[in-house]
């Protein structure tokens, strides 16, 4: 067995352990888009404000799109009119999917200027 630097484990014909590490484009596809956040990364901050506004977006559209497929699996759910603890959380989704749009509009204006 050997290590290496990365912190992944390199052996005969098992499946790699990779570090976990969190880096910045893990944390977008995460659908992470919290400036503040974001800031948190050292690669952040060179990167020039067009940037860090389309990786913003993406956080934003990932995020959206987690939040949509949880929604449906819970939709879907055998005998789901029975399940009156799943509306609840089909409405917290919901919430997070408006606070979304409010946010996404929040930093359109900040990164407009």
């Amino acid at each position: 067995m050997s290590f290496e630097d990365a912190g992944e484990f390199v052996g005969g014909g098992g499946a790699k352990i990779v570090s976990p590490v969190m880096t910045l484009q893990k944390a977008i596809d995460m659908g992470e888009y919290d400036p503040d956040f974001l800031a948190t990364f050292p690669e952040w901050h060179p990167l020039s404000r067009h940037i860090q506004w389309e990786m913003i977006r993406q956080g934003l559209k990932n995020r959206t799109r987690q939040l949509r497929v949880h929604w449906a699996e819970i939709a879907n759910q055998p005998d789901l009119s029975k399940k009156p603890h799943l509306a609840m959380a089909m409405k917290n989704i919901q919430k997070q999917l408006e606070g979304l749009q409010h946010d996404e509009e929040r930093l359109q204006v900040e990164y407009s200027i």
